[in-house]
């Protein structure tokens, strides 16, 4: 059997294995280097400041080898928090208004591509097969190809892939564009995405769709797909089901006092729809009197890079608006929003999924959205709690007949299916958690895993 290569942004030290931050995604991908053998390689994390990196750090854990470079300050700063989250994070997003061009940020973002793979090259066989992740590294495999690698190469997009007009608003279009024509394989969360991707070629005249799946460009013909990701669905529902017991968890329980618990779960982002949502949930209380006290909305939402100043100014206004709603609608003995700003442990977060009467998720743009996933595959059986999930996460493609699926930019909607959700009967509860429980198991995370890799290989 071949040997796999992985190359991302960050790795998941080998000690963290089942951490809050690696969850399902990380265990597929383990599973897959430890069955085949092979090198995850990435990111430390690290900043050499001014110097040069020094040598990869590489670490044996079984049969995988992760390999770990430092970037410069530089770098860090144009290819990391220039380019890839303040020019390809928004475009992906359709958030025109907040991408920032800037030349050396482009620069930057391409010269790192050029020093992974310079890195990656010596510990290369030419059997390997290679799966890169995410936007940070699309031009990776236009590098490696012009090194001569004639590998398998696969890549995988965890976020949206956003229309023609929205990507041609970006100045270097044309070389992602032909970044991705150097993979062999390029998979995307949704058939959505994969529609835009197939625009974005024939627009401008780069490539087209030639049937099975497959498309030319540049001189080359590649596959794409959509592959959506998931979760380790029958592992994390029996997570979920043993945490109750966890004692944070009973605290939990006792301080929401009987009242339905609403769940929102997010990193700090302006693309997850947060101040939307708390403003849906004021219009839920004050349209809804016999509701008020005897609800909570809790919303955990860790802070995410702060280095960037539209973060920064994001963390002020949520906790700002949060702290409005509570002034306007709380008691002396209610609260009506619980708003924690830092990481939650994957034990106790599945232990509060499985509590809550509702989950609401509702991104306004998002690639797949694994809260989602995780809330269902948390809940009892017997008595479930109901997904609230906006239609544009990529989960709304697959989890539509047992959600409820709403607009998060219509905040009355919004709010009334927080209604509906609250007040919802048994039976028909059941049922819609079952149809999409019945679904994570046959497509959980190693199925994703497996689909995309006999796709590469094949």
């Amino acid at each position: 059997m071949t040997r796999l290569v992985i190359v991302s942004n960050r790795v998941p030290a080998p000690a963290k294995e089942g951490a809050a931050s690696a969850g399902g995604l990380a265990v597929a991908l383990k599973a897959a280097l430890e069955q085949r053998g092979g090198i995850w390689m990435g990111w430390s994390g690290k900043s050499s400041e001014n110097d040069e990196p020094g040598p990869l750090t590489l670490t044996e854990e079984g049969k995988i080898t992760f390999a770990l470079t430092d970037l410069t300050g530089k770098d860090v700063e144009e290819y990391y928090y220039g380019f890839a989250n303040r020019v390809l994070w928004p475009i992906c997003h359709y958030r025109l208004d907040l991408a920032e061009y800037g030349r050396k940020e482009m620069a930057g973002y391409f010269r790192v591509n050029r020093f992974f793979a310079h890195r990656l090259a010596p510990l290369l066989r030419p059997d390997d097969i290679i799966w890169v992740h995410d936007y940070h590294l699309i031009p990776l495999a236009a590098e490696l190809r012009q090194m001569g690698f004639k590998n398998r190469i696969g890549f995988f997009l965890h976020i949206p892939w956003p229309p023609a007009d929205v990507l041609y608003t970006m100045p270097v279009h044309e070389e992602i564009m032909h970044g991705l024509a150097a993979y062999d394989l390029v998979g995307f969360q949704t058939d959505h995405d994969l529609e835009n991707f197939a625009g974005c070629l024939r627009r401008e005249d780069m490539g087209d769709a030639i049937g099975d799946g497959r498309f030319t460009a540049n001189g080359r013909v590649f596959k794409g797909g959509a592959y959506g990701i998931s979760i380790e669905t029958a592992a994390f529902a029996e997570f979920a089901k043993k945490a109750g017991s966890h004692h944070l968890v009973q605290r939990a329980r006792q301080s929401i006092n009987d009242r339905d618990l609403i769940i929102g779960v997010d990193r700090l982002d302006y693309s997850k729809g947060i101040t939307q949502r708390l403003d849906a949930f004021e219009r839920f209380v004050v349209n809804n009197p016999a509701h008020q006290r005897n609800v909570t909305y809790l919303q955990i939402t860790p802070k995410s890079r702060s280095e960037v100043p539209e973060y920064e100014q994001m963390q002020r206004t949520v906790a700002e608006q949060a702290g409005r709603v509570n002034g306007a609608l709380g008691t002396v003995d209610w609260v009506p929003i619980r708003y924690i700003n830092r990481s939650v442990s994957r034990p106790i977060l599945a232990g509060l999924y499985r509590l809550a009467k509702v989950g609401l998720v509702t991104p306004l743009r998002d690639g797949m959205n694994l809260v989602a996933k995780e809330y269902v595959a948390a809940q009892d059986p017997e008595d479930p709690g109901v997904l609230v999930l906006s239609r544009f996460a990529g989960a709304a493609r697959e989890l539509k007949r047992g959600a409820l699926l709403v607009n998060p930019y219509d905040i009355e909607g919004t709010a009334n299916a927080l209604a509906r959700a609250l007040n919802m009967p048994l039976e028909e509860r059941r049922e819609r958690w079952q149809r999409m429980m019945d679904y994570l198991l046959e497509y959980d995370v190693s199925r994703w895993c497996d689909d995309f890799l006999k796709d590469l290989v094949d």
